[in-house]
């Protein structure tokens, strides 16, 4: 139970405000020109097909090591030769960002502002996965308060000096904060600094943010 009042929202990006890249299978085979349902790969909404995902929600490999494996995969279906797994995240979603925004999200943070809550978001992957322009597609992420990416930190989640080092940018402490992220490992670390963390079902999209909004209401 939230005892003390939120006065932020800190969002993981990749599959909370964004749909994972396994929901948008379709619009990846569009704007890559592959037939559709080329790409099985279904991650979370399938595990027991997905083997590699698997051995990542095991900690065998990191979320990374996953996508550069997808990266690869893809850039040989399509002959293109990605040095990065951004290269593969903008061929895939950089010319529709908006499309692949959870309405869900927008109004959480539509909600918040009006709240005045600050937002934020804590992320392991931000520009390492979309690269350095794609926040600048997205006009809502001017009203976050700080964009906390250990692609520049180099210090991902779970571990705690991510958390801490966040929470100190918006001089909080860890109990005035909600935190939401999708990966288990993830709530457990911010549970760990005393966040108020709430587990992202990408799976149910819809009630993970009625949850949210039910807490702040």
């Amino acid at each position: 139970m939230i005892k003390k009042k939120i006065k932020c929202i800190i969002f993981d990006f990749g599959g909370v405000i964004s749909k994972t890249l396994f929901e948008t299978h379709d619009l990846t085979e569009e704007a890559l020109g592959l037939l559709p349902n080329t790409l099985k790969w279904r991650g979370p909404f399938d595990p027991d097909s997905d083997s590699l995902w698997r051995s990542m929600q095991n900690n065998e490999i990191s979320e990374r090591d996953y996508w550069r494996v997808r990266t690869d995969e893809v850039s040989t279906l399509v002959k293109k030769d990605w040095k990065e797994i951004s290269d593969f995240v903008n061929a895939a979603r950089g010319t529709k960002p908006l499309d692949i925004i959870r309405p869900e999200a927008m109004q959480i943070i539509d909600f918040a502002l009006k709240k005045n809550l600050k937002l934020a978001i804590l992320s392991n992957e931000l520009d390492l996965f979309y690269g350095k322009d794609f926040r600048n597609k997205l006009p809502f992420l001017k009203s976050f308060e700080t964009i906390h990416d250990a692609t520049y930190t180099k210090i991902l989640k779970p571990d705690p000096r991510s958390y801490n080092s966040c929470l100190q940018e918006l001089g909080l402490s860890a109990d005035q904060c909600i935190f939401i992220d999708d990966q288990p490992k993830n709530i457990s670390g911010a549970q760990l600094v005393g966040l108020n963390a709430i587990h992202f079902d990408v799976v149910r999209p819809k009630e993970s943010f009625s949850t949210v909004l039910n807490l702040l209401k």
